[in-house]
């Protein structure tokens, strides 16, 4: 038997964007539900376990406006919508302050990007200690917010379908331990991230072998949302890229290595190979376009980075987290030789053209987007591993977080914001511009623009 929960505004999903919507929203005078299908207060979910740092395009969000939306375009170039790249470059300075005011704390990181970093930052282990740390203390500080002004967050529900009146999205149909009913509401926000924990989703749109390919964050985004977007009559867009980074092969097994160090800037400067010791991509493209290409292989475990020791000593120890010399303490497989036919034989790769590969690379020296040769022995290898954190395609919206119909317009009464969202990221080069504050901005701007609805 169906009973009914009446709110003004539902909000599918317990992550950073849909806190914020919900908080946003009871801060504007109206009733805020949250539908999470996690349980406990520490319910996992990508931003949860987030390192913490607001940025957009690895720029300070306090940046004026028209630095912004130059960095996101440069990065984005024509992937991106012109009224979302002006959203977050407009919005971000004031998502930042209005988490502050809302009680998160931020500190300062090392780099000048990195001018707001959730409080206290988590340490700088190759394991997710995140307990009591970082965006875990955000999230808890924003569910508070919300309890305290008369909000709700329903967690252990599941978000089954919108509610459909005259083509306006009317409420959302939830599980909770079985039991279905109703949730009546003025608009809907959808927020419960992507698709990367759907094996059929990520092999229709990501690549064939999603159980070789690592989650590097809670996993648990099913795509519930994008899909209920979807049969309402919602555009989808992008759904073939990913936010995520190169790993050692070995995190499969060793949890250790999970979900750092990251291997990107080590791969990015060095010679990526497959099993047949021929280079398969630009390297120069970074760790998030290359491990994508992974993901994209009939095989996401075949590669394999190539370097020498200049290499290692310098990109191997230019992240927080460095691969050099946290990948061997932590049990990562680091291969060595003082020759590339003895790398070659103790990697399992074919000597000769492992051989001719770092040749005719090195023979392309200078060259643009690549600083280093493969020159200095001893010579370095690891096996990779491509990591999913999550999908960055979704349900495309316009600037105030509407959701578009499929052949034009919006869908009244429905709005997503977060990682269910697409228009922003992904493309050729694999775009990003920044989780975290994009869920914020997003969540904002939906909130913002019901209450402002509602008043009208």
């Amino acid at each position: 038997m169906n009973f009914l929960v009446n709110t003004d505004v539902a909000i599918v999903g317990g992550g950073i964007a849909g806190l914020v919507a919900a908080a946003r929203t009871v801060e504007l005078g109206l009733r805020a539900t949250v539908i999470e299908r996690g349980t406990g207060e520490d319910y996992a979910c990508n931003s949860r376990f987030a390192g913490g740092i607001y940025h957009v395009c690895y720029h300070d969000p306090k940046s004026e406006s028209m630095v912004l939306q130059k960095a996101i375009a440069d990065v984005t170039k024509d992937v991106s919508s012109p009224e979302l790249v002006d959203a977050v470059a407009n919005h971000a300075g004031r998502a930042v302050d209005w988490l502050h005011a809302q009680g998160v704390r931020f500190v300062r990181g090392p780099e000048k990007w990195q001018a707001w970093v959730s409080a206290p930052p988590r340490p700088p282990s190759t394991w997710l200690d995140w307990k009591g740390r970082g965006q875990d203390v955000a999230l808890r500080t924003l569910a508070g917010q919300i309890a305290i002004k008369g909000g709700e967050i329903i967690r252990g529900t599941r978000a089954l379908s919108l509610i459909m009146r005259n083509e306006c999205c009317a409420g959302v149909r939830v599980d909770s331990g079985g039991q279905q009913f109703d949730i009546a509401a003025r608009a809907v926000v959808i927020a419960d991230g992507g698709f990367q924990g759907n094996a059929e989703l990520f092999r229709q749109h990501i690549g064939p072998e999603p159980g070789s390919v690592l989650q590097r964050g809670a996993g648990n985004g099913m795509g519930d949302g994008i899909r209920m977007a979807q049969e309402a009559g919602a555009a989808l867009v992008g759904l073939d890229r990913f936010y995520g980074h190169i790993l050692s092969r070995d995190a499969l097994s060793n949890e250790r290595l999970w979900p750092y160090p990251q291997i990107d800037l080590v791969a990015a400067a060095a010679i990526v190979v497959g099993a047949d010791g021929r280079r398969f991509l630009d390297e120069s493209l970074g760790g998030i376009f290359i491990a994508n290409a992974l993901a994209a292989l009939n095989d996401p475990l075949s590669a394999t980075a190539v370097f020498d020791s200049a290499i290692w000593e310098r990109a191997g120890k230019a992240a927080q987290i460095p691969p050099n010399p946290m990948l061997e303490k932590a049990g990562g497989t680091l291969i060595r030789s003082d020759t590339l036919a003895g790398l070659a034989q103790a990697a399992g790769l074919p000597i000769g053209a492992l051989e001719r590969t770092v040749s005719e690379y090195n023979a392309q020296f200078p060259r643009e987007g690549k600083s280093m040769p493969v020159v200095k022995p001893p010579y370095f290898a690891i096996p990779l591993c491509a990591g999913i954190t999550n999908t960055m395609g979704g349900i495309a919206i316009d600037a105030h977080a509407r959701v578009k119909r499929e052949g034009g317009g919006t869908i009244e009464g429905l709005y997503a914001a977060g990682s269910a969202t697409g228009g922003l990221e992904g493309g050729p080069q694999v775009a990003y511009v920044g989780g975290l504050i994009k869920a914020v901005v997003l969540g904002l701007l939906a909130a913002e623009h019901i209450c402002r609805e509602t008043e009208a």
